[in-house]
């Protein structure tokens, strides 16, 4: 059974729901809409509505609003659930918790003082992506927290019914201002709006459930029975790929990516400047009760005269009440900081500097006794500084290999025009030409020269990054990210375009994206030779950087593949490192569904081989996860708690290895061999691709407003060119979810045929091997998930009768094949492990396939009509794919 769900908690969403639903039933009778209030009873979902295209369009934001606020309602009872179980057994009890964390470190026979060694080494950096996933519009996701919020405070017991009445009113207008909001983009995002939209989670809502976890770790600690005074607090930084990932995004050009540098500095110095002034509200202490510290009185009067007659007139504002002249100071110097007006007045050129100061403000309460004041009222400011800095979020710089190789094409072509194109040079001709130009630090061309389009768009990026470390420092430029790196050439091939544009390699990490099966099997050897180039640059702490994708392993070789390779790929890594003596920080692109290495963090992050966590870690939080795991604050600590905790804890086995089992890591290889085969088998089948484009509604998605990104890297229409996030989002939209499952009932079947003591050793660590475990029960959710019914309805849509059978038989008795074969692997059957899953598609089922057959519906009536472009039928579309993302709780 989930952690996040007893029978208890099952009525609880129903009774939630339930009122929701009466809530919006009067909405819509209040409002005239009669024929659809029915709909709102728990069978309504199966009545059909007449033949009509506007009514057929509220019957779609009838049940798209119903799914939705499911979700809440579903995410509320985790919530109380978790309270509920920390008031009956403790916080530890929780899992993923810092104080799950704990205990099970105490078990382990560690020490307060090694706990402490582990929590100085963790570094996490969630980057905030926007991948086309995000299918709701930001209005709509305010909506949702609003009512989340008016839903949470009814679970106040005290409040009186009139009270209760006037919370259910305010649902209710609530339910009116999102029934008369459309939920569709009807125009394309732009790279600014989705830039807005991270902003929006990066200043308002992570520095509040930074400030909870820290609250969550600090009780932890001290429910321990540990020294207040030697917690280290984990560092937690943020990440960007809005407006610096340009890999087959055309729209995300240097002045986009110049703009949302200074777009986060004002922002993040906004902030900043906010907590020092609700800082200066809580300060009122008078000299006249507290002694002041001489520090302190130095400090204000070395900062008048910085200042001059400015800091003079702000010191005057606050008569006997140092601590808030000093603040004011402090405030006068950072707006001169925010006005960036170069030197004319004093300013902060650094976080370092501003700390410098805040620490003083410190030291002087600490002086005076003032220990809480700084813990509950200082120390959150710290940590704002720390985290975000003047920058908010560090901005990834990614390009495709691909790209960079055109690139150099046309710098070469310009420069050396006898030498044959670059593009047919074998890796070590590439190599040692690289390795050559390396040597000196003149460039190809004088600054500004224009080469070609890929050229000057790659150059033009750096000498943005280049102007604004110059001015800023680098705070604010995370690493240089190569999309499909193959090969050391493609690494070195990043330090030639600094020196051409004149940025110091020495400062940036370049940072290999290994992808594919191949490319994540040749990891461990590109790096080892990169690692040994001469021109390779050691970071000062010896970590560099690696990046490993999900979804494109994935659609190569389907989901067992993926992950048997990627944690394959994570122990030679860490091997290579270790006899290099560096550390490698893993930086993981998953995504927020199975198939992209979704699903909750402590698991994901307990599924990683032993010793390769070694305390820094990036990860991708992409589309829609953003607002599913940090919208509500609850939530949202909860998720970083976890993060930062499951971290530690893996930090934990390299610090202090434990004995581990000898776990079958071979007859998984095979397991993933056998699965490949199965899925590479169907992908390559040559009418594949027309049952795929007939039985999914891919050609809407591509139409789709969700992203500011095209579809497709290139724009061809091949398996090759499509993007995961589409890929994996049409199998779902038609349930058959293909992406988090196929292969794996073969795969089962063929290894107890074939090597039947393989098979024996999976099924033994079925519940004790973490990866295994993480594996097989993702792939049971997305076997769960999939509808043998719906996929019929949808594989109907398939013009070829000989195709649309041939596919449907082999992915139906995969399916079958699955579901029996995963079964078999766990001593207790799936309705006891899986009640509350079950229970959510139970819930869901009426409304998803009354969505289904209005999508299999008008996706007939468009393809049949003449015009494919932009009609109300396209639109029409699009709610109805919006609805079902949101009752699927995913999209790609």
């Amino acid at each position: 059974m989930s952690q996040n769900t007893t029978p208890g908690a099952f009525s609880k969403i129903w009774e939630d729901m339930d009122f929701l639903t009466n809530c919006f039933r009067q909405v819509l009778d209040e409002l005239g809409e009669h024929e659809l209030v029915n709909l709102l009873s728990r069978d309504g979902h199966k009545k059909d509505i007449p033949d009509d295209v506007k009514l057929e369009e509220k019957q779609i934001q009838v049940l798209s609003i119903y799914l939705q606020l499911m979700n809440l309602v579903e995410e509320n009872a985790a919530v109380q659930y978790r309270r509920k179980l920390a008031d009956g057994k403790g916080m530890q009890a929780i899992r993923g918790s810092w104080s799950e964390t704990f205990n099970r470190w105490k078990s382990q026979g560690l020490s307060q003082d090694q706990m402490q060694e582990i929590l100085q080494k963790i570094s996490v950096t969630p980057v905030l992506t926007a991948h086309p996933t995000e299918a709701k519009r930001i209005s709509i996701l305010e909506l949702h927290r609003e009512i989340y919020l008016n839903l949470t405070k009814l679970e106040n017991t005290t409040f009186s019914s009139s009270e209760r009445k006037i919370i259910g009113n305010d649902i209710m207008t609530l339910l009116e201002r999102w029934w008369r909001t459309g939920e569709v983009y009807l125009e394309k995002p732009t790279v600014e709006k989705e830039r807005k939209n991270i902003i929006h989670y990066l200043s308002r809502v992570f520095p509040l459930a930074l400030k909870k976890t820290d609250i969550q770790l600090r009780q932890s600690w001290l429910e321990m029975g540990f020294d207040p005074e030697k917690l280290t607090y984990p560092r937690l930084q943020f990440g960007s790929w809005v407006g610096g990932d340009r890999d087959g995004h055309p729209y995300v050009t240097s002045s986009i990516t110049n703009s949302t540098l200074k777009e986060q500095r004002k922002v993040a110095l906004e902030l900043i400047h906010d907590q020092l002034l609700e800082l200066v509200s809580h300060l009122s202490f008078s000299q006249i009760r507290n002694p002041i510290p001489k520090t302190l009185s130095t400090a204000i009067n070395e900062k008048i005269t910085l200042l001059g007659e400015a800091g003079k007139k702000a010191s005057e504002r606050n008569p006997y009440e140092p601590w808030r002249q000093f603040l004011a100071l402090i405030l006068l110097q950072l707006r001169n900081t925010m006005k960036d007006q170069g030197s004319i007045q004093p300013v902060y050129k650094s976080p370092i500097d501003l700390q410098e100061d805040i620490q003083i403000l410190k030291d002087s309460l600490l002086e005076i006794g003032a220990k809480r004041i700084v813990q509950d009222l200082i120390f959150p400011t710290e940590r704002a500084l720390q985290s975000f800095g003047f920058h908010l979020a560090r901005l990834d710089i990614r390009q495709n290999s691909e790209f960079h190789d055109k690139a150099m094409e046309q710098i070469l072509k310009a420069t050396y025009p006898d030498l044959p194109e670059y593009g047919t040079w074998d890796e070590e001709k590439k190599i040692n030409f690289l390795t050559e130009e390396l040597k000196t630090t003149r460039p190809f061309a004088i600054d500004g020269t224009s080469f070609g389009p890929e050229a000057d768009k790659v150059l033009d990026c750096y000498r943005v990054v280049r102007k604004h470390t110059e001015k800023y420092g680098p705070q604010g430029i995370g690493s240089f990210i190569i999309s499909m790196t193959r090969s050391l050439s493609d690494l070195l091939l990043v330090y030639v375009f600094m020196r051409e544009a004149g940025l110091d390699s020495n400062t940036f990490q370049v940072v290999p994206l290994f992808e594919t099966i191949d490319d994540l099997l040749a990891s461990s050897e590109v790096m080892e030779s990169f690692l040994k180039h001469p021109a390779y640059r050691r970071s000062e702490d010896g970590v560099q950087e690696v990046m490993l994708g999900y979804s494109d392993s994935n659609k190569d070789g389907g989901i067992i593949a993926s992950r048997s390779h990627i944690y394959q790929a994570e122990e030679a890594l860490t091997k290579t490192a270790e006899e290099n003596n560096v550390r490698f920080k893993f930086f993981h692109g998953i995504g927020g569904t199975i198939s992209r290495g979704g699903g909750k963090y402590h698991r994901f992050l307990e599924s990683m081989p032993s010793g390769s966590l070694t305390g820094e870690m990036k990860l991708t939080v992409q589309g829609e996860t953003i607002s599913q795991q940090f919208a509500n604050l609850l939530t949202a600590g909860y998720n970083l708690e976890m993060l930062l905790s499951g971290t530690a804890l893996q930090t934990g086995y390299s610090c202090f290895p434990q004995s581990t089992a000898d776990y079958p890591v071979a007859a998984l290889q095979k397991l993933a061999q056998f699965s490949k085969e199965k899925y590479q088998d169907l992908i390559s089948h040559p009418s594949f691709l027309e049952f795929y484009g007939d039985a999914t509604p891919i050609d809407v998605l591509e139409l789709s407003k969700i992203g500011s990104r095209p579809a497709r890297r290139t724009g061809t229409r091949t398996l090759g060119d499509l993007r995961a996030i589409p890929w994996v989002f049409s199998w779902s939209q038609s349930r058959f979810n293909i992406t988090g499952w196929f292969g794996i009932g073969y795969a089962l079947s063929k290894l107890k045929e074939e090597d039947n003591n393989s098979h024996k050793q999976l099924k033994e660590f079925a519940e004790k091997w973490p990866l295994l475990r993480y594996v097989l029960i993702q792939v049971e959710t997305n076997l769960m998930n999939a509808s043998p019914s719906i996929m019929s309805l949808y594989a109907d849509l398939v013009k070829d009768e000989n195709v649309r059978k041939e596919f449907n038989n082999i992915i139906k008795s995969e399916h079958t094949e699955s579901l029996n074969q995963i079964g078999a692997m766990f001593e207790t059957s799936r309705e006891e492990r899986r009640q509350s899953l079950l229970d959510n598609l139970n819930r869901r089922e009426d409304a998803l396939l009354a969505l289904h057959r209005l999508q299999i519906k008008n996706l007939d009536l468009w393809r049949d009509s003449k015009d494919q472009g932009e009609s109300y039928l396209v639109t029409l579309l699009l709610e109805i794919t919006t609805a079902l993302a949101s009752g699927l709780k995913n999209t790609g």
